[in-house]
This record gives C-alpha cells, sequence and structure tokens, in this order.
C-alpha cells in the first residue's frame, strides 16, 4: 500500500469544525461531507484536490470534537494519506478505524509545501517528495494497523 499525489497544506490546530463544520452533520453520506470539507478554511478544497492527493499539516491537526466525520470528509474527498507533525489522539484512532493512513513526521510537515508531489511508501514510512528531491522518515505502521488500512478500516477488517 503507497500514496502518490499532490500536496494540500494546511497550519498548527486544525480542529475537526474546520475540516468538516458542524452545520452539515446532518448526514452520513460520505460524498455530501466530502463536499464540504475544508471549506471554512479553503472554499477551493473540494474542486483542487484530486483522487490519491495528499493533505500536510503542522501541530495538533484534528483537535476538537471526536466525531468521525471529520476523517470521513477526508478520505471521501480524495485524500490519500495526512501527513502532520502531530495529531488529536482522538482524530488519530478515529482515521485508523476509518481507514485513513495518517503519518506523524516533523520534518515533513516542515519541508513539504503546497503544491509539491510527494510519495509515500507505507511499508518503510519512507516520505519522498519529488518536487524538492528529498526524502523524509516517518515511523511506519505495525501490522495489524496495516491490516486495518489495507481493508478500508477497522470494521472491514472483522469481516
Amino acid at each position: 500500500m503507497d500514496a502518490k499525489g499532490r500536496v494540500h497544506k494546511y497550519g498548527n490546530n486544525v480542529d475537526t469544525d474546520v475540516i468538516i463544520p458542524a452545520r452539515h452533520l446532518n448526514t452520513q453520506d460520505h460524498k455530501e461531507l466530502a463536499s464540504h470539507c475544508m471549506e471554512d478554511i479553503d472554499k477551493n478544497f473540494v474542486n483542487k484536490v484530486k483522487e490519491g492527493d495528499i493533505m500536510v499539516a503542522g501541530d495538533n491537526f484534528g483537535c476538537g470534537s471526536s466525531r468521525e466525520h471529520a476523517p470521513i470528509a477526508i478520505k471521501a474527498s480524495g485524500i490519500s494519506c495526512v501527513i502532520a507533525t502531530t495529531f488529536a489522539r482522538i482524530f488519530y484512532r478515529n482515521s485508523i478505524n476509518i481507514g485513513l493512513p495518517i503519518l506523524e513526521c516533523a520534518e515533513a510537515s516542515e519541508k513539504i509545501q503546497e503544491g509539491d508531489e510527494v510519495s509515500i511508501d507505507f511499508n518503510t514510512g519512507v516520505i519522498t517528495n519529488l518536487t524538492k528531491n528529498e526524502t523524509y522518515q516517518a515511523l511506519p505502521f505495525p501490522e495489524f494497523i496495516k491490516d486495518i488500512m489495507a481493508k478500508g478500516g477497522l470494521m472491514n477488517s472483522l469481516k
């Protein structure tokens, strides 16, 4: 399982209310949630994101409420992985539960810029910035989390 795509970059403390505003939580439809993903911080996100793209952010990504709608909206928008310096713990666990790959890597978060082309090897944790010809090392997921991700989320891995 690998990822490759163009980067959409955000700052620190991106909370779940910015990822998917509460006014859109009256649906469980993943595509509907995706259509409002990041709209309060980046009005053009849904128009420019393409399947496989990668989101990069700073500290404490996904802070705020514990709802799973936030990682669902990101995944359904086409994002293949989120890289951040740190994640709010509940967002981290919700992402694993729904099968959204996330990696903590301070160096990648600092050096990768909006629009860079990035590839990720989930087996080794190596993040390659193809635009800058640089590599950064994140901790790879343990095998049981790789299995959850490969099957598209926790509930799918139990089948």
